[in-house]
């Protein structure tokens, strides 16, 4: 991102000033306070090949994830 000119800072800062962002207060709003629970932690190894995976199939590691829990879902489920 280039740097910005005194001018467009100032007027950012301006900004912000009149429009402070709004927060409710009940811990059930923003991004990490509605995801606490889907966080998870990986090896390095893994993180990479989800990657690969992801970007040569065009779709998120979310994606490939959700793909393999499936099917070892569909695996564990006798018919």
């Amino acid at each position: 991102m280039p740097d910005m000119t005194d001018e467009e800072y100032d007027a950012l800062d301006e900004y912000w000033t009149k429009h402070t962002p709004k927060l409710s207060g009940n811990g059930k709003s923003g991004f990490f306070a509605k995801h606490t629970g889907r966080v998870v932690f990986i090896d390095d190894l893994s993180a990479d090949w989800l990657r690969i995976k992801a970007a040569n199939s065009h779709t998120t590691p979310e994606a490939i994830i959700g793909d393999l829990v499936r099917k070892e879902m569909a695996i564990a489920v006798p018919v």
